[in-house]
């Protein structure tokens, strides 16, 4: 399965260099359909993918540091 059978907006470049929970709220709010999650740099995950998810990745200071997308 691929972002583009996902319903709703399925990436948001323009988060990066924002602080975690506002990229959180941002992403929750423009897709209903997801939830957002905010992953510290270097944690391990899945690599299943899922139309519900985006993982929001951040710095030490909390700040996105990749392109936040379903998946």
């Amino acid at each position: 399965m691929a972002s583009d059978q996902c319903e709703g907006k399925s990436s948001w470049p323009e988060l990066v260099g924002v602080k975690g929970k506002i990229a959180e709220a941002t992403i929750e709010r423009e897709n209903p359909l997801v939830d957002a999650v905010i992953v510290p740099k270097g944690s391990v995950v899945t690599q299943d993918f899922r139309c519900d998810r985006v993982r929001v990745w951040v710095d030490e200071k909390g700040i996105v540091y990749q392109v936040p997308h379903i998946g």
